[in-house]
């Protein structure tokens, strides 16, 4: 019997799938990247934009960008962070196309009408997370990148590109809001 070294594959183009295996490795690690973060980037698009379409098509962008930058990304410990990042930013940036309309809002000292409507839950989490929807982007979205990105109030103003003693006020706002919401919610 004659022993021969085993032929490369061609694909049906005619191009060498010999690496083949490795771009499919590399797909799988990828799915599995998406499938731990997806919740995380997609909570910190929605909470800052308020709005769940938006915040699935900027959860969308980050994983094209996370995909090209995967090579990188996958050997890193700090991918979670990257990927928050980079949601908070697109998010942000996603606000700031419509910043006129958000600053002519924002500084509106009318009281923001509340519907009194009950929630079909008990979670205290998922009360606040519903009761964060219902403000106005000035106060949202710094509201909840102090509370829940962590970032102090110098960094929020230079991230909104607004002043310091805004970002101060918009979140007292934002907090006195909340707790009307809250307190209406049966």
């Amino acid at each position: 019997m004659v022993h021969t070294a085993p032929l490369p594959l061609i694909g049906i183009d005619g191009q060498d799938t010999s690496g083949l295996d490795a771009r499919m490795a590399d797909v799988q690690e990828f799915e599995t990247l998406v499938r731990n973060y997806q919740n995380m980037v997609f909570s910190v698009a929605a909470r800052i934009v308020g709005n769940l379409v938006d915040a699935q098509d900027i959860s969308q962008e980050v994983f094209i960008r996370a995909y090209d930058h995967f090579d990188e990304l996958k050997g890193s410990k700090t991918v979670g962070g990257w990927l928050r990042t980079v949601a908070t930013n697109l998010a942000i940036n996603h606000l700031n196309r419509y910043r006129a309309r958000w600053r002519f809002f924002s500084e509106q000292e009318t009281e923001i009408d509340i519907p009194a409507a009950t929630p079909q839950t008990d979670d205290r989490r998922e009360l606040l997370e519903i009761a964060i929807q219902k403000l106005p982007d000035a106060q949202r979205v710094p509201l909840v990148l102090f509370h829940f990105q962590e970032l102090s109030y110098e960094e929020i103003a230079d991230k909104l590109g607004i002043s310091l003693a805004k970002v101060k006020t918009d979140i007292h706002r934002g907090r006195e809001s909340l707790r009307r919401i809250l307190t209406k919610t049966p």
